[in-house]
């Protein structure tokens, strides 16, 4: 995969960024250099490799699911600026 200098305005502009003409030839370059070095991944022998979610090997914590209903509404609401019968009052913002 290749990007040409009109992709390169079209991804400044997708980007919002303000980009002088004298810049296109020179990140045409950069932007095709960064690719062709992606493309070298592909050679890459993962066959065999499990997937990690970290480099350290380690065991999931895990808890009981009870579904409680939480037995402390007064702690819930206490920090809350206004609140009534264990609910949130919030100031109207629709008219």
């Amino acid at each position: 995969m290749s990007v040409d200098q009109a992709t390169v305005r079209r991804i400044a502009s997708l980007a919002r960024l303000k980009l002088e003409d004298e810049d296109v030839p020179r990140l045409e370059g950069e932007l095709n250099a960064i690719l062709k070095w992606i493309e070298m991944l592909n050679e890459v022998d993962v066959s065999g490799v499990e997937p990690l979610t970290s480099v350290v090997e380690m065991e999931m914590k895990m808890r009981d699911d009870e579904v409680t209903d939480g037995h402390i509404p007064e702690a819930i609401v206490a920090n809350a600026p206004a609140g009534e019968d264990h609910f949130f009052m919030v100031p109207k913002v629709v008219e």
